[in-house]
């Protein structure tokens, strides 16, 4: 696969929207997947990218349906988005990547998208936004990605093309659980109580609660097949820069549809399909669950 491949990107919000533009740098052809209003803002102005100190704007092809086959198809909607987004794919990819946050939108995407190669995707910890439609801010240095290892090498280096740092690494299930392990707990807790990682870290109490989610998580994610250290996830959070949220505290601060169901509710619900006791992520989760009612906000 080169660069002379076709990527088709639904829904470019965010991920969608710094990945498209990465692409398009690298002149790829990209063509953007959207809802009517927000095809009507990218076909008339492009795509911004506001990364760090610098402003850039892209200009893809734009539709609201997908009706010729791809190369490659990235899946970059929210959870609560992914059904009626599938609905606006009419033809095939060779290769579909969904980047969407949790472990039980696999099966969703290969009964819509039979004839297409669907392939495990996850983007470590990204702080980007949309300010409005199509103006994406990134406040996190790269994209860092990893694909399971039924990947293919070209699909890996054309992403690579976007600046991306990409590995092929592991089965589907452990590239699923290596972060929800650590995001149910974060996203949970960060929506709960409205501060950023670096507070949680610092607060005695929260941090305890963080980090008992935290084992839980990773206890889940072992008798799920993937052993998992509590001591590895810890240290990566530690190494999150003290002011970085998650997407879920936004959207519930901001009265949206969130992925805190996705994120945190799959991470329960696997403890309870799998057996494992998980009750720091439960009063975690019902905590955030609370903020998330009109009165609570």
């Amino acid at each position: 696969m080169s660069a002379k491949a076709t990527v088709a990107v639904l829904g470019p919000g965010a991920v969608g929207g710094v990945l498209a533009v990465g692409l398009l740098r690298a002149g790829v052809r990209v063509v953007c997947i959207a809802r009517p209003g927000t095809a009507d803002v990218i076909t008339s102005n492009g795509l911004t990218l506001k990364h760090l100190n610098d402003v850039e704007t892209a200009r893809p092809e734009v539709a609201t349906e997908l009706r010729e086959p791809v190369d490659l198809l990235l899946v970059t909607v929210k959870a609560p988005a992914l059904d009626e987004a599938l609905e606006r794919v009419q033809a095939p990819a060779r290769s579909v990547i969904p980047l969407l946050n949790g472990i039980e939108h696999m099966q969703t995407l290969r009964d819509s998208l039979p004839e297409s190669t669907v392939v495990a995707g996850s983007i470590g910890w990204i702080e980007a936004w949309l300010e409005r439609a199509g103006t994406i801010v990134q406040n996190t240095p790269r994209v860092v990605m990893t694909l399971s290892g039924d990947a293919d090498a070209a699909t890996a280096e054309l992403l690579r093309a976007s600046r991306s740092d990409v590995k092929i690494d592991g089965s589907e299930v452990a590239v699923l659980w290596e972060k929800l392990a650590r995001q149910a707990p974060v996203a949970a807790a960060t929506t709960a109580s409205q501060r950023p990682i670096g507070e949680l870290r610092s607060d005695p109490e929260l941090r305890s609660r963080l980090e008992q989610a935290i084992e839980e998580t990773c206890a889940v994610a072992t008798a799920d097949g993937v052993p998992l250290a509590f001591d590895t996830q810890w240290e990566i959070i530690e190494s999150m820069p003290p002011k970085l949220t998650s997407s879920t505290a936004r959207d519930v601060a901001a009265g949206r549809p969130s992925e805190l169901d996705a994120i945190s509710g799959a991470a329960v619900r696997a403890a309870h399909r799998l057996g494992v006791a998980a009750p720091a992520l439960e009063r975690l989760l019902a905590d955030a669950e609370e903020r998330c009612r009109p009165q609570s906000r």
